[in-house]
């Protein structure tokens, strides 16, 4: 078997470090923007966003409905007031 030259080696390493922190930056930067899709509602509902209350909204960013509405729904949001801001949550960047 022939070795690979450094170069080939090289290139191909920084083409994988490329793709990797990449996908990165565009995963995270999307689910901040997400969040306050999210707490915009919770405050239409006339709860204050707390901690708590950007904590459950991630969740929902990440496909956890259902602990997004639990998380909300302990924080003092209504029911079905969680449940839309949740379904907001994993939506596009507004």
């Amino acid at each position: 078997m022939r070795p690979m030259r450094t170069s080939t080696r090289f290139a191909g390493v920084l083409t994988a470090l490329t793709l990797v922190l990449g996908g990165a930056g565009l995963a995270a930067s999307g689910a901040r923007a997400d969040i306050p899709a999210c707490t915009a509602m919770v405050e239409q509902a006339g709860v204050s966003v707390t901690d708590a209350v950007s904590a459950a909204c991630y969740r929902g960013v990440v496909g956890d409905l259902g602990g997004c509405v639990t998380a909300l729904t302990e924080a003092g949001v209504p029911g079905g007031s969680a449940g839309a801001a949740c379904r907001a949550a994993p939506g596009e960047p507004r």
